[in-house]
């Protein structure tokens, strides 16, 4: 006996959380074993006022000592009831009002739901329609593309056409522009010629007349 009374440990507990650990240890040592959970406490019933009250007494001098305390009990439990029923009104009204408030967010949501799903599908709806306008542009950027290519080689034969008449012309140009330098310098030579015979005929006038 005095071996198990030496093996087992006094623990003092000295505030709620010595106690608490104490309540958490107990319950490690065997975790398979089911935590109990309380119900949840019944509300109070009250018996239903009676239809026909008789000898009714009150606190007056005429009543016994006795009788006093009978008034006083049941006057008692007619305020409990009294204010059990205003607290269950209460918190019936409570309820209602949190159940209306939820309907009234619910509601909330699938409006704000719904307008964003409206605004995707408006979306989707355009992207639609631009990919429907840029594949049509498509087609008609090859038909357009096509014409503009046989328009453009015709533009281009035009071009060299006009280029080849430029060209001829500007040669032409330039050799008249030459033929007019050349007889310019052939008059200037003629002219400068001139005046040379005229000089020389006139030293000879002079030495003859000598």
């Amino acid at each position: 006996m005095s071996e198990k009374g030496d093996e087992k440990q006094v623990t003092v507990v000295r505030n709620a959380t010595d106690l608490q650990r104490l309540k958490l240890e107990k319950l490690m040592k065997n975790p398979e074993k089911p935590a109990f959970i309380p119900d949840r406490p019944k509300d109070k019933k009250f018996s239903d006022p009676a239809e026909f009250v008789r000898n009714v007494m009150g606190s007056s001098a005429g009543a016994g000592s006795g009788e006093f305390h009978v008034y006083r009990h049941i006057r008692r439990r007619e305020y409990a009831r009294q204010d059990f029923l205003q607290n269950s009104k209460e918190k019936d009204g409570l309820d209602i009002e949190y159940h209306i408030k939820i309907e009234e967010n619910k509601r909330a949501v699938e409006e704000k739901a719904a307008k964003k799903r409206a605004k995707r599908h408006r979306q989707k709806e355009k992207l639609r329609a631009k990919r429907q306008k840029l594949k049509e542009l498509k087609k008609q950027g090859k038909t357009t593309e096509n014409e503009n290519s046989s328009t453009s080689e015709e533009e281009m034969e035009e071009e060299d056409d006009n280029g080849e008449k430029s060209g001829e012309d500007e040669g032409k140009r330039k050799a008249e522009d030459v033929n007019t330098e050349d007889q310019d310098k052939i008059v200037n030579n003629q002219s400068g010629k001139s005046e040379e015979k005229k000089r020389l005929q006139a030293k000879e006038k002079e030495t003859g007349g000598e």
